[in-house]
């Protein structure tokens, strides 16, 4: 009976991440991978004609929300290790002064997007 069950499991596990990746590749093909659809229109472009609004509003508006939603995730982090006695409320202070100082890189270039492993506040000495 439990053989079946996972037999059950496996499949639509299966069809789950093959359904996924056919729309992932449908929406990538669509965009050339680079947020631009095959009509050369990007997003920000089809929200700015959409709205009525000039693309430039429409782009800043997305990288304000990024910015913001970046910072949200950090406090949020920030509080966490706080709240867990793993970095006191001054270094957690120190180390968001110290990334919110550093230079904007273009999407997909530098070390962004890894997430928080190996957080070290500067200064801070390893512990292991």
């Amino acid at each position: 009976m439990w053989r079946r069950h996972k037999l059950i499991i496996a499949s639509v596990l299966a069809a789950t991440v093959l359904l996924a990746g056919s729309v992932g590749g449908v929406v990538f093909a669509q965009t050339g991978g680079t947020g631009t659809t095959t009509s050369g229109k990007t997003l920000a472009a089809r929200v700015a004609t959409i709205l009525g609004v000039d693309q430039k509003k429409v782009e800043d508006a997305f990288t304000q929300a990024q910015k913001d939603i970046r910072t949200e995730a950090l406090d949020t982090y920030l509080k966490t290790q706080v709240d867990q006695g793993k970095l006191t409320q001054e270094q957690a202070a120190q180390y968001k002064s110290w990334w919110q100082s550093r230079p904007d890189l273009p999407p997909g270039t530098g070390f962004r997007g890894h997430g928080f492993r190996g957080l070290r506040v500067p200064g801070q000495q390893k512990t292991s």
